[in-house]
């Protein structure tokens, strides 16, 4: 029975893991495919495009030729015609050149046939009258039309023009999305695009990883609290209220470890990706905590997907590193510290792995544990050998959480069965196993300490134990024979106990798995020193004139945190989770927008909810206010954005109208400067420009809002933020954007884990910017301080919150900058297809 079951979790392996490499090859070929229709759009383009040129020079030619004989209309029309068609059967094998000249010999030909002048021209000009009246009866049809004589180009940004002005086209996912250039860009081809002269600081890191992590909480000499979130690892003063950051990791951290000598510190991360879904090469970085300068790198390119844990060596004083990789056989490694070469390696377990430790007394001996299993394993000639725990009489747990070496040498492990076992050796049995059996470890004592799982063991100075519950949020210290001392209770606010650092014998360091760090005594109980979300961020919005910002998502939480002391000012929980959120210009109320189509409008100082209205059962995508604060948009899902009038300083609200128009999900808008137009962005890559003041009316022709200025910039695609876009993006690439308040720069949030900072404006693709790391999932939202002082960025999975600061500057304004540039830059390479 269990062979026929291995058997078959054996298939169901094999299975599960060929399922990747088909997906992979599909999602390839489909690539492929879409690549061939677009060289195929483009082929068509710029047939396109040379026809116009032919159709611009017949013209041109047509009024030289009126303008020496009014007569010649007639006739030159029908020699137009013809030409055109022939044209057109021959760019198919000559050049357009040879087109143009075959055209200049027709029209020197037919002129010589004219008849009626007055007659022809009088038809000629009824027949213009009628075309007109047509554009004019069918605005879309107009629209239309100058869409397709703008687009002539080719598929990439060349320009299209029209008799109105100027147009780019850049695609996505093969969709072509027209930009009409502004009046005040005299030269477009010749705009030279330069990375912005301001710069990004890392300057505070809000959250903590303990939702899933474990042993990732140390106490320093130098007073700081060394913990991980995303892809930095962060050392905060308590005292002091400081941070440093090491930022040497590009993926998220998944553990750390503390050197005996208490300076040198070992961390691990996730193997992570690269654009193209190739993994990336990791190593085990050993770096110094006083300086934060890296000082090895161990194995670059031998762990697989991720390491999840390591240990320094006690007993030599930290020569050893054992590593615990995420590849399937979790594969252990034993690692010189002093040389950088791996000592010894072995296929530890297919189950998951949750710590390694040597043995204080002797670097030849080293525990781990994890799912069902904790593993004693002898180092002896360069190999390792392993030995099972005996569980005997005692219930074996799904779990073993943790273990610590106590001061006698036995081996203490918390399971999820709420239980602390004692582990020592025990002398072979030979009546049972034989002559020749060796020596085993066995529990020697259990002891009931939690309700629910024991996450954490921490052991003190003085001989005495510290263990934190799951279930029942406790921490208990333990003497050094196991007999309960003191406990208490943390708030359910925070989690469950995740782990514990002793900075004394008093005083403790907490971590929760509400990813917060508690610091406190069990006498004068715990208060949170660090607090973050628990679950992914979307919503994300800065105060119009005080430093403080609010965050919201998928843990239903309301956070509001102030940037200059760095702390959480309040939270408050949802029903439903918030996706976007926006404050009103004069600053007392901020608007949450919800997954159920819900809103609410929450006062600062009360957090009481002073308003709240339903718009659809979609979720919200975007709130934003009018720059007078008289009116509230709100994106939802179901293709529309409601409009509201508020009136009673954002205390009341009353429904205006519903912009109608767009075929896809709206995901940004923003108002007009003057308040009464909106720009908004849709999930199918449409832009659209909206009337409120003339009752949310659609404006068709997009031409006419090219000069427009905005109050803020946050829509994803426009002429002013092209050059965000990277070459071969599919439109899902960038998340969010942000233009600051000054208009010199815009941030940018990408897919990609990456924050960039481009010059504002933007209208070039390709163009250059500062990228920056930190986060180590997709960037969800990016927003600038009202003094553009700082930016704000949040990420997804990583529920991290970066707080930069900006440094550096020029003068002079976006337009200022714009038109010089495009009167004064020599030359710039054409933009590319995106």
């Amino acid at each position: 029975m269990d062979s026929s079951t291995n058997s078959l979790d054996d298939v169901s392996a094999d299975s599960s893991a060929e399922f990747p490499d088909r997906a992979s090859m599909m999602e390839v070929r489909l690539q492929a495919q879409e690549d061939e229709i677009t060289l195929l759009k483009s082929s068509l383009a710029d047939a396109l495009r040379r026809l116009r040129i032919h159709d611009q020079v017949l013209q041109l030619l047509k009024q030289q030729v009126i303008a020496v004989n009014p007569g010649a209309a007639r006739v030159l029309s029908q020699a137009c015609c013809s030409d055109c068609s022939t044209s057109s059967r021959k760019l198919s094998s000559s050049s357009a050149s040879d087109g143009i000249r075959h055209t200049a010999t027709r029209v020197r030909r037919n002129s010589e046939k004219l008849g009626n002048p007055e007659r022809q021209r009088k038809r000629l000009d009824k027949k213009a009258a009628s075309s007109a009246n047509l554009l004019t009866r069918s605005p879309s049809l107009e629209n239309r039309a100058k869409e397709l004589i703008a687009s002539a180009g080719s598929p990439g940004s060349r320009r299209g023009t029209y008799s109105q002005g100027q147009s780019i086209k850049m695609f996505i996912r093969g969709r072509p999305i027209t930009m009409y250039i502004p009046s005040n860009i005299q030269n477009y081809d010749e705009l030279k695009m330069e990375p912005p002269s301001e710069r990004l600081e890392l300057d505070w890191v809000y959250g903590y990883r303990g939702r899933d992590g474990r042993a990732n909480l140390y106490f320093l000499p130098t007073g700081e609290a060394v913990y991980f979130i995303a892809c930095v690892i962060v050392l905060y003063h308590i005292n002091n209220r400081t941070q440093r950051h090491y930022r040497k990791h590009t993926d998220c951290v998944r553990c750390l470890t503390l050197h005996p000598d208490k300076v040198r510190v070992a961390s691990g991360q996730t193997a992570g990706v690269d654009k193209d879904g190739k993994p990336l090469q990791l190593c085990v970085y050993i770096w110094d905590s006083t300086t934060l300068v890296t000082l090895q790198q161990i194995g670059p390119g031998t762990f697989q997907r991720g390491v999840g844990s390591v240990a320094f060596s006690f007993a030599d004083a930290g020569s050893f590193l054992c590593v615990i990789d995420d590849s399937n056989d979790h594969m252990l490694s034993l690692w010189d510290c002093t040389k950088g070469t791996k000592h010894a390696e072995i296929k530890s377990t297919n189950e998951a792995v949750f710590a390694v430790e040597f043995n204080p007394r002797d670097s030849t001996n080293i525990i781990t544990c994890g799912k069902s299993h904790v593993y004693f394993w002898t180092l002896s000639g360069g190999q390792l050998t392993k030995k099972q725990g005996i569980f005997g009489k005692y219930k074996k747990p799904k779990f073993i959480q943790c273990f610590v070496f106590s001061l006698t040498g036995d081996v203490l492990t918390g399971d999820s069965e709420g239980n602390i076992m004692t582990w020592g050796k025990s002398a072979a049995d030979i009546k049972t196993l034989g002559k020749g059996a060796k020596e085993t470890y066995q529990i020697m004592r259990q002891t009931k300490a939690h309700e629910g799982s024991v996450f954490t063991l921490c052991t003190l100075q003085g001989g005495g134990l510290l263990s934190g519950g799951g279930k029942d949020r406790k921490i208990i210290r333990w003497s050094a024979d196991l007999a309960p001392e003191r406990e208490c209770e943390i708030p359910e606010k925070f989690g469950a106990v995740r782990t514990i650092a002793a900075t004394d014998e008093e005083e403790l360091l907490v971590g929760t798995t509400r990813n917060a760090i508690l610091r406190g005594t069990f006498s004068d109980g715990f208060v949170a020193i660090v607090q973050g979300h628990v679950d992914e961020m979307w919503g994300l919005a800065t105060h119009p004139s005080q430093n403080i910002f609010l965050t919201c998502g998928h843990d239903r939480q309301v956070c509001l945190w102030n940037t200059e002391e760095h702390k959480l000012d309040w939270c408050i929980t949802l029903e439903e989770y918030g996706l976007c959120a926006d404050f009103c210009p004069n600053g007392s109320v901020v608007s949450v927008g919800l997954s159920t189509g819900r809103w609410m409008v929450l006062d600062l100082l009360t957090r009481e909810v002073v308003s709240e209205s339903t718009d659809g059962n979609e979720q919200l995508s975007v709130m934003r206010y009018s720059p007078d604060g008289s009116f509230l948009a709100v994106g939802s899902h179901d293709n529309f954005i409601y409009i509201y009038s508020v009136t009673e300083s954002g205390r009341r609200y009353t429904r205006f109208g519903k912009c109608n128009g767009h075929s896809s999900f709206i995901t940004h808008l923003d108002w007009s400067k003057d308040g009464k137009y909106i720009m908004s962005n849709s999930g199918d890559y449409e832009i659209l420009y909206w009337d409120i003041a003339a009752g949310c009316k659609l404006l068709r022709n997009r031409f006419e809002s090219k000069d427009r200025e905005w109050a803020s910039y946050t829509c994803v695609l426009g002429f002013h933020v092209m050059g965000v876009w990277l070459e071969g993006s599919d439109g899902t690439d960038i998340n969010a954007l942000c233009r600051s308040h000054n208009e010199k720069m815009v941030a940018v949030a990408d897919d990609f884990c990456k924050v960039h900072l481009f010059q504002y404006p933007c209208p070039k693709l390709k163009a250059p910017s500062h990228k920056y790391e930190g986060h180590g999932s997709h960037v969800t939202n990016v927003c600038f301080t009202h003094s553009d002082s700082h930016l704000l960025s949040i990420g997804g999975k990583d529920t991290c919150i970066l707080q930069w600061k900006v440094i550096g500057g020029g003068v002079g304004n976006s337009h200022e900058r714009l038109a010089s540039a495009s009167s004064t830059s020599t030359s710039s390479p054409e933009p590319a297809t995106s």
